[in-house]
């Protein structure tokens, strides 16, 4: 069974997460661990791949973006995790890839609805809509 778009971005989500919080970690076993939780015994999509690749090879121009989106005193470290990981893949999807800006962000907003609050979907959301003018 292949996952879909969604699944794959959320597995993305909790691949990416898993690494911020354990810089350590392989990046192979964090993808089979987080594919198991789907039953998924295929190889991982290629989406999924660019996903967590594309992110963690431009994390720091994208950390760029993102910071020049937030209020004064406010740095990319100091948002939640789930929030900055969210952000992270948006601004991936939005600025290194051929998503359409509104599924970008529509998708991030998905995420958000399972892994954050509503002030922070708001933050995401408003965040994302620069990022992409």
């Amino acid at each position: 069974m292949s996952l879909n778009r969604h699944q794959i971005r959320e597995s993305a989500f909790k691949i990416i997460f898993a690494k911020s919080a354990n810089p350590d970690a392989d990046l192979s076993e964090l993808q089979d661990q987080v594919l198991e939780e789907f039953h998924e015994t295929e190889a991982p999509d290629q989406f999924l791949k660019d996903l967590v690749m594309g992110v963690s090879l431009n994390l720091e121009a994208i950390n760029e973006t993102i910071s020049g989106e937030l209020k004064k005193g406010w740095t990319v470290k100091r948002l939640e995790s789930p929030d900055r990981v969210i952000l992270q893949m948006g601004t991936y999807e939005i600025k290194y890839t051929e998503t359409p800006d509104k599924v970008a962000i529509n998708e991030a907003l998905e995420l958000a609805k399972k892994y954050t609050d509503e002030d922070a979907r708001k933050f995401i959301n408003g965040v994302l809509s620069n990022i992409a003018k």
